[in-house]
């Protein structure tokens, strides 16, 4: 029952909640995020959902365009400015996805959205993290978010999967507002972000 109707009545009224109390910090970070970092002010990547099916994710830009003399972006670390570094470790970033969520591509709780290239490299297992809609935060953003490994990471994913109830989101809502009161696990301990996942080795499995 929670997992079919309910979550999706509370995600549908608390991120429209969240749109028109937040609306304007909403417009601050769109101006502040277009004077420091340029157009276009929202990032807009397709991401894999709920069974796979491909949205477009939408949040703001924390990284400029700067490119090489060959023409090439620079490394993220880089074009990843310190107002942008502020964006991440507060996650006011993330808060245009509640567009998503208002929508229904997405979940309050839930895996978080990764790219579209990794979908054939998820085993058997890890495959499960998209039985659910994906999540603005989730089981493995309060358990050290990018700086645990992927393998770490799926299986946090999976077991949310498993173990899905109200009670889990609440734990997960509430241990996401210390995690970012905190600014815990931003990064990962070898890159400004996350190592691209290249899938899991049979070691690792």
């Amino acid at each position: 029952m929670y997992k079919n109707c309910i979550k999706r009545c509370l995600d549908f009224l608390l991120s429209l909640c969240g749109i028109i109390v937040l609306s304007p910090v909403l417009l601050i970070l769109a101006v502040l995020v277009r004077v420091k970092l340029g157009s276009p002010v929202l990032f807009r990547q397709e991401r894999p959902g709920r069974n796979e099916k491909i949205f477009t994710l939408c949040k703001f830009r924390t990284m400029t365009d700067a490119r090489d003399e060959r023409g090439q972006l620079m490394p993220d670390s880089e074009r990843l400015t310190q107002f942008g570094k502020f964006l991440r470790s507060t996650s006011l970033d993330e808060l245009p996805e509640l567009i998503n969520i208002l929508k229904g591509d997405m979940s309050l709780i839930g895996p978080r959205p990764l790219l579209v290239r990794y979908l054939p490299l998820y085993n058997e297992t890890q495959k499960h993290r998209h039985d659910v809609r994906p999540g603005l935060t989730g089981l493995a953003q309060i358990n050290g978010r990018n700086a645990i490994t992927w393998e770490q990471k799926f299986e946090y994913d999976v077991e949310y999967v498993n173990n899905l109830s109200f009670a889990l989101d609440m734990r997960i809502f509430f241990g996401t507002v210390r995690a970012v009161l905190k600014r815990e696990g931003i990064s990962s301990d070898t890159n400004a972000t996350m190592e691209e996942f290249k899938g899991t080795s049979a070691q690792n499995q």
